[in-house]
């Protein structure tokens, strides 16, 4: 695996590279993760594809040239994020390519396919949170109020953890979700990245019949994982949604939210080798 920077007027993308086969598959990892989150389907995956994970907005390595409170309010749009993959492909000499994405990162995944959809081969996505979000994420995001209070919130020291403990009891988020989330709220610049990626991608909700359209107008093979376990993306999610699109595999693993392990390779390894 190696590592790599690639820099325009407003980002500086890290992502990893690692497989050498002939397909590419671009990797989209889930918050608070890393580029390497899918380096695990190297071993079974890698004769067959060139991986590259990025580092996402406001995780690790990968940095906006502006990152102030303006500029993340001002947010990204689709176009702008479909441009800067075609830029990315250019300077790394791709032509078509796969997409993988996990949770947060289907959001990304789904943007890159609604945008581009003649040049992606395979669609897969894991813990789709881009086909229903739940209501949170919008009316943190969208909503003027609910992003206000996000604010408010994230940018205060205790009042976010409060917040965690008491959806977990509520039962809005699950024991996995809310141990994820507090790991990455412990500092102010990791509060301030929270707020960051709820706000920056706002644009980023999913036009179904667009998505849909480009899956099926353009032949995409598309895979959706789910946790059996998983109570923030449930394989009931999307339902209606998959049940139309052509070329679809739906895979149910017994696993939780986290559920990118040895299981997930094995069964993702079946459906496209």
């Amino acid at each position: 695996m190696t590592d790599h920077y690639f820099e325009n007027d407003w980002v500086t993308l890290h992502y990893y590279k690692f497989g050498n086969g002939p397909k590419v598959m671009l990797g989209f990892h889930g918050y608070g993760m890393h580029g390497k989150q899918f380096k695990l389907l190297e071993p079974a995956l890698g004769d067959a594809y060139t991986f590259i994970g990025f580092d996402l907005f406001f995780h690790k390595q990968t940095r906006l040239k502006d990152q102030s409170l303006p500029a993340v309010k001002k947010g990204i749009t689709k176009k702008q994020f479909a441009e800067l993959i075609l830029e990315f492909c250019k300077y790394e000499g791709i032509g078509r390519f796969s997409i993988i994405g996990y949770s947060m990162g289907t959001h990304y995944a789904s943007v890159v396919t609604e945008e581009l959809p003649h040049l992606i081969d395979e669609f897969i996505i894991a813990a789709p949170s881009s086909l229903n979000p739940g209501k949170l994420i919008p009316f943190f995001s969208k909503g003027k109020a609910g992003n206000k209070i996000l604010e408010k919130m994230a940018l205060n020291k205790t009042f976010l953890v409060r917040m965690l403990k008491t959806f977990r009891g509520l039962r809005i988020i699950d024991a996995e979700a809310y141990k994820i989330l507090f790991g990455e709220i412990g500092t102010e610049e990791l509060r301030y990245n929270f707020y960051a990626c709820f706000t920056y991608l706002r644009t980023f909700e999913t036009d179904e019949p667009r998505l849909l359209h480009a899956l099926n107008h353009q032949n995409i093979k598309s895979i959706f994982i789910f946790g059996k376990r998983d109570k923030s993306f449930p394989p009931g999610i999307g339902k209606d949604f998959i049940a139309k699109v052509k070329h679809a595999k739906v895979i149910v693993l017994d696993e939780g939210h986290e559920m990118i392990k040895k299981n997930f390779v094995t069964r993702l390894t079946e459906s496209l080798l």
